[in-house]
This record gives structure tokens, sequence and C-alpha cells, in this order.
């Protein structure tokens, strides 16, 4: 698959979410964020973008910890995204 295929995909998964909140959130993770990634924090976003909202939200609003290391990083960056 061609990067630019993958990307789309992804972006896919990341705006049509059954949450507007985590909508919102992916997809300004992924413009704003996801183009500087280190390739491990980049499999790990791919990770928890493939997550049900209902696993997702609770992570990404702190009321649950991750418990993967890697994924645990790109939750933080998560948190501090601001949507407006």
């Amino acid at each position: 698959m061609e990067a630019s295929e993958a990307l789309n995909k992804l972006r896919w998964r990341c705006t049509r979410r059954a949450m507007l909140e985590t909508d919102l959130l992916l997809g300004k993770f992924l413009d704003e964020i996801f183009p500087a990634l280190t390739p491990q924090q980049a499999a790990a976003f791919v990770v928890l973008a493939d997550l049900e909202d209902l696993e997702l939200w609770p992570l990404v609003n702190g009321s649950q910890e991750c418990d993967d290391v890697s994924q645990a990083e790109v939750v933080a960056m998560l948190r501090r995204v601001r949507v407006k």
C-alpha cells in the first residue's frame, strides 16, 4: 500500500467516529502532530485509532490510564490537544 493511501485510510478512521469529540480530536492530531511523530509513535497512534470510541475516550480524557508504554506516550500527546 502506498503511503498516501495508508494516510487516507487512517484519516478516514480518525474522522468517521461514533463520538464527535473523538472525531475532532483525532482529526486535529492527525493534521497537526502526526507528521512529526517518530515511526514508533506513529505505529502506536494507528493502534489507538483502531480502538472503539468507548475504549479510547477514557484514555484520552484521563479517566483511565494506558498500560502500554508506547501508546501512553501518544495518549499523553492526545490529552494536550485542544479542540474548539
